[in-house]
């Protein structure tokens, strides 16, 4: 029998150390190493695939090659990975306890007809997944359903099978014979992860890690295990809000600036193709307050709903709270209004909040922004019909955003009868190939004056 050894790996970079440090060397964290029990058997592998000798190719020489991508029949999930799963690729999602990984993927393999898929679980059984199949009403004879956490019997069973994809839920429950520590350790998750790698890349095979998160948001096991994959999927939500939101960390094969929404039912996730139209709140009756912003995420334009409250401080020190957007920036915009348009708002509480309970850091909803608050301050509603998409300067001045014309499109689409861009802006745009009347306007005041007039 092997000799034990013990060594400290750095749980955020995968840093390995002799004896325990409180400052990691490697990333700069304190008190990131934590103590593993390793015992290595032997210096195999648990995936055992052919090697071949790499030699130095010059770049020139090199084939291009269009990788193939795989179509999983879901719009939204298929926009954030960039059009479709790349063959040979490792994909990472992770989210809350019970937001929905599970329900997604299960989702996914099931609508894919005709494709041979294992779906490898280690934290529920047959019948359980069974149920929740049921449950989301599809049926899939090509799909097959494992049980298990060894990785070895794993890589069995695929031998065997050999699928056309591969899904891991989750990555945090597998354990490998080599290795003796306990499941969901930093070296059994690196291991696992390598080892899935390996296969993924040599097979051609795409795989789908589902992992867990701490409790500050980030994916559970080591830094490395990021760095590894191919894509890194966010998938998150409001537990009061029946939206779900994928996003997109880190990408190889796309961009990561692409959203896709799911609204979650009894019957599984329900794919949201327009989500103007349930982030913009429909009422009888204008409010102060309310403004409507249109904004890009990725390909994507979308109109969402900003709101804004401001009232007299009654505890004496004013209280700026932010939901859905950056309180920095909105110290900014708020300064900008004290500072170069005369409105006293230092005095007074600002709370914000971005409908839908989603978050955006585009700065085009910097005018909406100011509109809300100034609305909200004068206790005058903004016409429901007025949009806006336009950057706020440090001096008050309306500075032009990218893709105007695909926000002025998606308002048009919505029925909206005015947007209010940047006089900048102008001469991209035409006119003519739009409905709806297009404001220009150069400070803040001018809006002021055209809005509230």
């Amino acid at each position: 029998m092997a000799k034990t050894k013990v060594v400290f790996y750095c749980r955020n970079c995968g840093a390995q150390s002799s004896k325990w440090i409180g400052h990691c060397p490697s990333c700069g964290e304190w008190n990131t190493y934590e103590e593993e029990v390793i015992q290595k058997e032997n210096t195999r592998t648990s995936f055992q695939g052919a090697r071949e000798l790499s030699k130095p190719m010059a770049i020139a020489q090199i084939e291009p090659n269009n990788e193939a991508r795989f179509d999983l029949m879901n719009q939204e999930f298929n926009r954030v990975l960039g059009g479709g799963l790349v063959t040979g690729s490792l994909v990472l999602i992770g989210g809350e306890p019970g937001i929905g990984k599970s329900t997604l993927m299960l989702q996914v393999v099931l609508n894919l007809k005709g494709t041979k898929v294992l779906y490898v679980s280690g934290e529920e059984s047959e019948q359980q997944i069974r149920l929740r199949a049921e449950r989301i009403g599809m049926h899939n004879d090509s799909c097959y359903i494992l049980t298990e956490t060894n990785i070895q019997n794993i890589f069995q069973q695929i031998e065997m099978l050999k699928p056309h994809m591969v899904i891991i839920d989750s990555i945090q429950t597998l354990y490998t014979d080599i290795i003796d520590s306990s499941a969901g350790s930093i070296s059994q998750i690196r291991e696992c992860a390598s080892d899935l790698q390996r296969y993924a890349k040599q097979s051609n095979t795409p795989v789908v890690l589902i992992g867990h998160i701490t409790k500050d948001g980030t994916l559970a096991g080591p830094k490395v295990l990021e760095h590894m994959v191919d894509t890194v999927l966010q998938f998150e939500g409001d537990r009061n809000y029946g939206y779900r939101i994928l996003r997109a960390a880190k990408n190889r094969f796309g961009s990561t600036s692409e959203l896709g929404i799911f609204e979650m039912h009894d019957n599984g996730l329900r794919e949201v193709s327009n989500p103007s139209e349930i982030l913009v709140s429909q009422r009888d009756e204008p409010f102060s307050g309310i403004a409507i912003a249109s904004t890009v995420e990725g390909l994507r334009p979308i109109l969402i709903e900003v709101q804004a409250l401001v009232s007299s401080a009654a505890y004496g020190t004013p209280q700026r709270s932010s939901t859905g957007f950056e309180l920095r920036r909105l110290g900014m915009l708020l300064a900008v209004l004290e500072k170069r348009c005369g409105f006293r708002l230092g005095i007074k509480d600002v709370f914000l909040n971005i409908a839908g309970g989603i978050w955006v850091d585009d700065p085009a909803i910097d005018l909406a922004v100011v509109c809300a608050v100034l609305s909200s301050s004068e206790d005058m509603p903004i016409n429901p019909k007025d949009s806006f998409a336009a950057e706020v300067g440090l001096s008050g001045e309306i500075r032009p955003v990218n893709r105007i014309d695909q926000r002025i499109a998606e308002a048009d689409k919505l029925g909206f009868e005015r947007i209010f861009i940047s006089k900048y802006n102008q001469k991209s745009i035409d006119p003519k190939k739009f409905q709806l009347q297009i404001v220009p306007v150069a400070k803040i005041e001018d809006v002021f004056r055209l809005l509230f007039s």
